[in-house]
């Protein structure tokens, strides 16, 4: 029975927004579906893994009939995008099977009951709502995802603290070395509120915001999270945890300052990088009245050394970090000039957008 009829990325589009978070090998095997469902013209796709929950819908209405099955979501997903974009054609047939058809191509794929596919439901009604413009929301994520700790025993770390306070957004993130704050403000007056974010659920919100000025709707639930935008919504758990304290350690007394250019500096740091330690990743900044020498060596002795012009008189210093913190942070940041403010040697610096105090970057030395 023909069940559907459209073109490729009428499907592809929707689809791939949701399998993102689909697990190949999962102890329940529904979990590696897509359930997709049509209703009237408006074909939607949902995954999740139980933590995180993806629905969106295809651009546009399609003819056919209602239904509702699921499918293996990397498998349909690689063969909508193995074929040209040409007309596909899905049919449902007895013994569970899904066939879809484009061209002289033909796939028979296994289905599995959409009446067992497990759901993530809203827990309760919203303890605080709010919208932002997507690109708000994607340039804040940017400045601070870089940060989020990968795989931590402190299981707050791996994700990103939301805080909302009166007009006030804020994002924060912390793998225990480094922390990057930004912050965005808000037409109304919001309560005091903050939850952490998983990390999967922050990936996969980046990759699908869009640089646009259509806004995103943000709620709160209980244990929950749940982002809606355009035909997209998604629906997170929380972590449960505490969160560090992030105020206590940006240090307000550096008082080596000096401003630089973020691209001179971020090209100076990839050209030094190439012969920097694989294992350790160390470079030493050396500053002088004037300028700034960047250093690196590895296991071979062989050197790098690059040196930049900066208006800067506040003594000699010699300081170590891993690169790829630096280069992390002048990676995403949009500002052309950066503010650098160190203490000693054993005192974390602090980056920060001359006259903007929507963002803070703090990284700690180490011993090189």
């Amino acid at each position: 029975m023909l069940i559907l009829q459209a073109e490729r990325d009428a499907l592809l589009k929707p689809l791939l927004a949701v399998t993102g978070i689909v697990e190949r090998r999962h102890t329940l095997p529904i979990l590696s579906n897509v359930l997709i469902e049509k209703k009237g013209g408006v074909v939607s796709f949902l995954a999740t893994d139980l933590e995180i929950q993806i629905t969106t819908a295809s651009p546009e209405e399609l003819p056919g009939e209602d239904f509702r099955l699921t499918t293996s979501a990397k498998k349909l997903q690689d063969i909508l995008r193995a074929i040209p974009n040409t007309t596909v054609t899905l049919d449902s047939q007895d013994g569970g099977r899904l066939v879809l058809k484009a061209g002289k191509s033909r796939f028979n794929l296994q289905t599995l009951p959409a009446d067992d596919f497990p759901f993530v439901s809203p827990n309760g009604a919203a303890e605080s709502t709010f919208s932002l413009p997507q690109r708000d929301l994607k340039r804040l994520l940017s400045q601070v995802q870089f940060a989020m700790a990968v795989q931590d025993i402190r299981y707050y770390l791996n994700g990103l603290l939301l805080q909302t306070e009166g007009d006030q957004v804020r994002l924060v993130s912390t793998d225990g070395h480094r922390l990057a704050f930004a912050s965005a403000t808000h037409d109304g007056n919001l309560p005091k509120t903050e939850v952490i974010l998983p990390r999967k659920t922050i990936i996969e919100l980046y990759k699908l915001l869009q640089d646009s000025d259509e806004t995103i709707q943000i709620e709160l639930l209980n244990n929950q999270v749940r982002f809606s935008f355009g035909s997209t919504v998604i629906i997170s758990k929380v972590v449960d945890g505490k969160f560090p304290d992030y105020n206590r350690v940006i240090p307000l007394d550096n008082d080596r300052l000096f401003l630089i250019d973020r691209l001179s500096f971020l090209h100076a740091l990839q050209r030094a990088a190439i012969l920097a330690n694989e294992k350790f990743r160390g470079v030493r900044l050396v500053l002088k009245n004037g300028a700034m020498s960047i250093l690196c060596t590895n296991s071979e002795q062989e050197e790098a050394e690059e040196e930049l012009e900066i208006a800067y008189d506040g003594g000699e210093l010699e300081i170590g970090f891993n690169i790829n913190y630096l280069l992390d942070v002048l990676t995403n940041l949009p500002a052309d000039t950066l503010q650098l403010a160190f203490g000693d040697a054993g005192r974390s610096a602090l980056f920060t957008i001359p006259g903007n105090s929507n963002f803070k970057y703090i990284v700690m030395p180490m011993r090189i």
